[in-house]
């Protein structure tokens, strides 16, 4: 005789209409933060209707879990849809009787808190926001009407999806994603989203970007048509490089943030620079 094997989801308490009560309370997760505990108290109010779910008729069971939810808590407000709902799961498992104690639910939520701040930072404030600010700019600058859109669409539709597929995400594979978080994956997911940033970055330096050198090297006159030729320092580099006055600018300002430049530091010295290179006529 053979016997099957229950092989069918965990029955989950969280209706859709749940997680959509945690969504909308999570993007005011910074409405509360202070230096204390950072984001605990918008932790805490994203994850009230899950706690009210899994602990109808017990008032003290929902005081301590709002209380256990008040500690210390702070990552990318993003991707910490992710954490809201690992904890959801972990919670609704304690509430059916599992042993999971106190301890263990903080210490994921403290053992996710820097791999996703990691992945948050890198991805969307320093690739998807400075891209789309860049591509909605260059639009703008052309007198393109869909500059603004292009950056406020964009970024709107990034967050959205990522909070709400995130927070399902979190809830359905439960404790599973600390062991995914605890991988490999999401380095390297960081990683192929910094090298995509950069190279468009880098494709839109030299548009965004305008150097030109009119300091005069020499000049030719041509004794049989009389046509003076002037050759500029512009002219040479562009005909070694275009763009080559752009590109030395980035490197000279990634190598000044490595250095720790205070990037206002370097923003005025470009305008400094800026000034006294018009000023002289050694820019243009």
């Amino acid at each position: 005789m053979t016997t099957e094997a229950n092989t069918s989801a965990p029955e989950r308490m969280l209706t859709t209409k749940d997680l959509r009560s945690m969504y909308w309370r999570s993007t005011f997760l910074l409405g509360s933060f202070n230096f204390e505990r950072m984001q605990a108290i918008g932790f805490c109010i994203t994850l009230m209707p899950a706690i009210k779910k899994f602990y109808p008729d017990d008032k003290t069971q929902q005081a301590a879990a709002l209380k256990r939810h008040l500690e210390f808590y702070n990552t990318h407000p993003w991707i910490s849809s992710v954490v809201f709902g690992v904890t959801a799961a972990m919670e609704e498992q304690r509430a059916k009787g599992e042993g999971i104690e106190d301890d263990t639910i903080t210490n994921v939520k403290i053992g996710l808190m820097g791999p996703l701040a990691g992945v948050g930072d890198p991805i969307f404030w320093g690739t998807a926001r400075p891209v789309l600010g860049a591509l909605g700019a260059s639009l703008a600058a052309t007198g393109s009407w869909l500059g603004p859109l292009v950056y406020f669409f964009g970024i709107n539709v990034i967050r959205v999806l990522v909070r709400w597929y995130g927070l399902r995400l979190g809830y359905e594979r439960g404790t599973a994603m600390v062991t995914e978080v605890g991988g490999g994956q999401l380095k390297r997911i960081t990683q192929i989203a910094a090298i995509t940033g950069l190279f468009v970055m880098g494709a839109l330096v030299s548009k965004w970007t305008t150097i030109k050198f009119p300091l005069v090297v020499s000049t030719a006159t041509d004794q049989k048509t009389g046509i003076v030729t002037v050759t500029t320092l512009q002219n040479i580099l562009d005909n070694l490089l275009p763009g080559a006055a752009a590109l030395g600018l980035t490197f000279a300002c990634m190598y000044l943030l490595n250095k720790k430049i205070n990037a206002l530091w370097i923003i005025m010295g470009m305008f400094a620079i800026g000034i006294l290179g018009a000023w002289t006529g050694f820019l243009g």
